[in-house]
């Protein structure tokens, strides 16, 4: 797992170690000038201004609690493993037959990619897997997430273009249900986050599967791509508030220097990264693990 992530973070960790480097390495001592240009770098390595001030106060008070010569490098990454770790654990389907994940995010993000990356997880650890295209607003959705669908050897229940995503959602728990279905992921549309309607579906969508299946969605995880930085943020922060968000699955960080904000998430938000992807293939797809991801950022 720790090599894998350090390929992930390849472009990352160059951008963070580097930052971070230039304020700790070759100080006589980590004094207030040295902090102040670890925030200043933190910052520009996109974990962002709440979250580096966090880290660097949570640094300075450790280091006064330090005994012989102090190593701030090695504290600052346990730091940053620990409000990783704070946020949340890991995703466990168990307790609820069928269980029951909903999907949301913006256009663009990787999220029918991802639909399909946990399907096929899913499908390996032996459960059977029924997808609901309830991504009905954009065209050609449909038709894509058949074919990812396929490829993950999962189930699929699917309307027409242009048909209400929360009939799309009745009739695929009601066909998990007579299936024996162990998990069932909901696609939804690529929110634009300014548009209340749009929200107010999502609403009615989660109203639909509470009716049906008690304590549904058991998951609600939000596809997040790691290039937009710190709008990731931002998009975390709207569609927390809108739709009761879960967990993050954070897509593209294999091609992005802006990993930094998978830590301001964590900390400004107290959302759970639940997965990360780390390629385009079907398989390419990881279980966050936060003392694994802080260990890659620095070596």
């Amino acid at each position: 797992m720790f090599s894998r992530f350090r390929e992930t973070l390849e472009k990352t960790r160059q951008s963070f170690v580097e930052k971070v480097s230039a304020a700790l390495v070759g100080r006589p001592a980590i004094d207030e000038n040295a902090l102040a240009d670890l925030e200043e770098a933190l910052i520009s390595a996109d974990v962002g201004p709440a979250t580096s001030l966090k880290l660097v106060e949570e640094l300075r008070r450790r280091l006064k609690e330090v005994r012989g010569p102090a190593r701030p490098a090695e504290i600052l990454q346990s730091i940053i493993a620990d409000t990783l770790g704070a946020a949340g654990g890991q995703l466990a389907v168990a307790g609820a037959a069928p269980f029951c994940i909903m999907v949301v995010g913006v256009n663009g993000a990787g999220k029918t990619t991802t639909i399909a990356k946990l399907a096929r997880m899913f499908r390996e650890q032996g459960k059977k897997v029924l997808i609901a295209a309830a991504d009905t607003f954009r065209a050609a959705a449909i038709e894509q997430l058949g074919i990812w669908a396929a490829r993950a050897r999962a189930d699929l229940v699917r309307h027409r273009e242009g048909s209400d995503p929360s009939a799309v959602v009745f009739d695929a728990l009601a066909a998990a249900k007579a299936r024996g279905i162990d998990v069932v992921i909901v696609d939804t549309a690529g929110r634009l986050h300014t548009k209340v309607n749009l929200m107010d579906e999502l609403a009615k969508m989660r109203r639909v599967m509470q009716r049906e299946i008690p304590g549904a969605p058991h998951e609600t995880l939000l596809i997040l791509d790691a290039n937009t930085g710190q709008n990731a943020l931002q998009q975390a922060r709207i569609f927390k508030d809108a739709t009761e968000v879960t967990g993050i699955v954070v897509t593209k960080l294999d091609g992005t220097a802006k990993g930094g904000v998978v830590i301001a998430i964590a900390s400004e938000l107290g959302l759970p990264v639940k997965f990360v992807t780390t390629g385009e293939g079907i398989d390419d797809i990881a279980v966050f693990d936060p003392a694994e991801f802080s260990a890659a950022l620095f070596r």
